[in-house]
């Protein structure tokens, strides 16, 4: 049996900004020549974990953000820390790196050294940006927007301060300033250029099966450490052993409750929270899963339309020998098609539930 699951989604995006903290991400297409919006790969993980806690209401796991004061007396941002531990189902599926000092002396028991330790584990899911399914099927469009509250300029008082003070001048000083100059103090900022994402973009995800449950125990490269193994076996972890080599492997009623949840998230997540603004339904419109990489690439895919004035394309989702295709009803809206069903996504979940459950984690070699 093939250890990997793949999987390729389309997602329609409508005026919306994937956005973490200086607005639209975007990349420049050489061939099209055109500045395209996406969203990283990160934020698209980040995302899936976000909705795969949600389901399963627990809480991600807690991260320690590290600082040092310096000699100046100013704070200087240090590497945070995940705990590394696989008790938290979004470390399990995410993966962690942690480097720390560790006190060392040298042969003359003398002079003290430092080096560092480092505790690993490679994410079992590889996700994609999610990017234009096509260069000429999404885009950008800017705007101007206001933070407006000029209906009621007595009731949204302004402050007013001279550069470089932190004194408020008086009503009477600012009457002043403004009769001298004709000026007034609207209550409205212009905030400039904001670009607003549209389109159909895909995203592609790979599941490595053997490690999807399995933590190595493995020493030498170590994904956790001894103290971690000692408590994992008392909470029921099986030991086992893969092509990686020896690892525990989560209890299978364990791995039955975070499964479903697993195929909920990698097909309903959405971007939320401070990672978006400007909301956007994002409804998933199609999915490939199969256990080759290049059937789900042909069965989402765009094809170019081209003429002597100008390229266009258009989205093709095509039935291809190989790969299982679900089409939701939404997509319909935006590509011909005589086969999508009102079940589709339920149907592909149960088809990624199908896939995970069928693998023998305990018994690879």
């Amino acid at each position: 049996m093939n250890p990997y699951i793949y999987l390729r989604a389309l997602k329609h995006a409508d005026f919306t900004v994937f956005c973490v903290e200086n607005g639209q991400k975007t990349y420049y297409d050489a061939q099209f020549n055109r500045i395209m919006p996406f969203s990283s790969g990160q934020q698209v993980k980040r995302s899936i974990l976000q909705s795969l806690t949600d389901n399963l209401h627990v809480q991600m796991a807690p991260i320690t953000f590290n600082y040092n004061i310096t000699k100046d007396k100013k704070l200087e941002t240090k590497e945070p820390w995940s705990p590394c531990d696989p008790n938290y189902i979004d470390q399990l599926l995410g993966g962690w790196m942690r480097a720390k000092k560790t006190e060392k002396k040298d042969e003359s028991n003398k002079k003290e050294e430092k080096e560092d330790s480092v505790i690993k584990r490679r994410s079992p899911l590889s996700i994609s940006a999610m990017r234009p399914l096509h260069p000429l099927l999404a885009g950008i469009d800017n705007e101007n927007i206001t933070f407006d509250r000029s209906d009621r300029p007595d009731y949204h008082p302004v402050n007013v301060r001279m550069a470089g003070s932190d004194k408020l001048l008086t009503e009477e000083e600012i009457e002043e300033y403004l009769n001298a100059n004709n000026r007034i103090l609207p209550r409205r900022n212009w905030i400039t250029d904001n670009k607003r994402a549209s389109g159909l973009f895909v995203y592609d995800v790979a599941i490595d099966l053997r490690t999807l449950f399995c933590v190595s125990t493995n020493q030498h490269e170590p994904e956790i450490s001894k103290e971690m193994i000692d408590t994992l076996k008392s909470k029921g972890w099986v030991e086992s052993e893969n092509v990686f080599g020896k690892c525990l492997v989560l209890p299978k009623s364990e791995r039955e409750k975070v499964i479903p949840a697993i195929a909920d998230a990698l097909i309903d997540w959405r971007i939320t929270s401070n990672q978006a603004r400007t909301f956007s339904l994002m409804e998933t419109l199609a999915v490939a899963i199969s256990d080759n990489a290049n059937t789900i690439a042909s069965a989402i895919r765009a094809k170019l339309k081209d003429n002597s004035e100008k390229p266009r394309a258009i989205p093709v989702i095509d039935n291809i020998e190989g790969a299982n295709l679900y089409i939701s009803l939404p997509c319909a809206n935006y590509i011909i098609t005589e086969s999508e069903s009102a079940d589709a996504l339920s149907e592909a979940k149960k088809d990624l539930i199908e896939r995970m459950k069928s693998f023998d984690y305990e018994k690879q070699i």
